[in-house]
């Protein structure tokens, strides 16, 4: 069978929108609308998480689109109870810093996008995992990755709530008890982004230079 040449990316806008999309990319909380989303940007957002390079080709994930407003409160419910205990094991200035923080957009956008990992996708015998029990879980995270790029590069937000407990969501959506929540996903319209991430302009913590974290031949 002979191979297609993959096309070589351009230096032009095309390379320039994927770093501009990773640059813009925000956990997203108070910027939302409630406007909904509309349908097919919504397919072309899942169809890009659908896409995701998976481990033995499993694509183990699965998507549970949350938009009754009694989910989306009870829910919000959930996480604000947990706020409050990380919230208690706090002190002084970290105290003061995070209740500026907000946390969630979970009713504020409207459509909550729950991601959940099946281990059990692809049988017993994964291709690629047997040395790695984890290898679905980053796939599944990296689908994550893509519908996050995908929506940023749509001019939507998104939101990754994990402030719950995994019991309460998988009883919440009812996933069966062998897939994993792994995210909750607030996905909707927006006003816009601000320019830096929440915990960076209120002072939680800071992105640190890229020559911290490369390491040449071993670490250190």
């Amino acid at each position: 069978m002979a191979l297609r040449r993959a096309p070589r990316p351009e230096r032009g806008w095309q390379l320039m929108e994927l770093y501009d999309a990773i640059n813009r990319r925000r956990d997203t909380r108070a910027e939302f609308t409630g406007e909904p989303v509309d349908p097919a940007v919504l397919e072309r957002v899942l169809s890009a998480a659908h896409a995701a390079p998976s481990v033995g080709m499993t694509q183990p994930w699965d998507f549970v689109l949350v938009r009754s407003a009694e989910t989306l409160r009870t829910f919000r419910e959930h996480v604000a109870t947990e706020r409050e205990v990380f919230a208690d094991s706090l002190a002084g200035e970290r105290s003061e810093t995070f209740s500026k923080i907000k946390i969630e957009g979970i009713c504020e956008s409207g459509l909550g996008v729950v991601v959940g990992y099946d281990p059990t996708r692809g049988g017993s015998q994964v291709l690629g995992r047997h040395a790695i029990a984890d290898a679905g879980l980053y796939s599944t995270v990296l689908a994550i990755q893509n519908l996050w790029l995908a929506a940023t590069a749509e001019g939507l937000g998104v939101g990754w709530v994990s402030f719950y407990r995994e019991e309460f969501l998988r009883s919440l959506v009812g996933l069966p008890d062998h897939v994993r929540p792994v995210a909750w996903l607030c996905v909707g319209q927006v006003v816009g982004v601000p320019d830096a991430p929440d915990l960076e302009r209120f002072g939680w913590r800071h992105r640190s230079a890229l020559s911290t974290v490369v390491h040449e031949e071993r670490f250190g």
